[in-house]
């Protein structure tokens, strides 16, 4: 039997063979912990970070959804600064829900497209 992890890294292998960044729509990858979250904007083809965001710096108490959703902004305002518009969206293994949907829709609000 599998673990939790052993699953998402599994499930991870098979959408990274599918998609990769590109210099124009690079790969905005995100990773959850237990306490925090975080967001990558990556170039695969140079394998530079163009752009990130995190929920380590921020001070206040709010429900992680909530966290989410502000690390969505931020990592959209931080791209546009680096000059992307558009991504593709790797959602590393997780599920499309929760946390990750919030950081998504936030993201699209934010002006990013994918």
């Amino acid at each position: 039997m599998t673990t939790k992890i052993e699953r998402r890294l599994k499930i991870k292998a098979g959408v990274r063979g599918k998609i990769s960044g590109t210099t124009e729509r690079p790969r905005l990858t995100v990773f959850r912990s237990n306490k925090q979250i975080y967001a990558q904007v990556i170039d695969d083809t140079t394998g530079k970070t163009l752009a990130s965001a995190s929920s380590l710096k921020m001070e206040e108490k709010a429900p992680k959804k909530e966290i989410a959703a502000k690390v969505g902004e931020l990592i959209a305002k931080n791209a546009q600064e680096a000059g992307v518009q558009a991504v593709v969206f790797d959602r590393n293994g997780y599920l499309y829900h929760g946390r990750i949907k919030e950081l998504a829709d936030a993201a699209r609000n934010g002006g990013l497209k994918f």
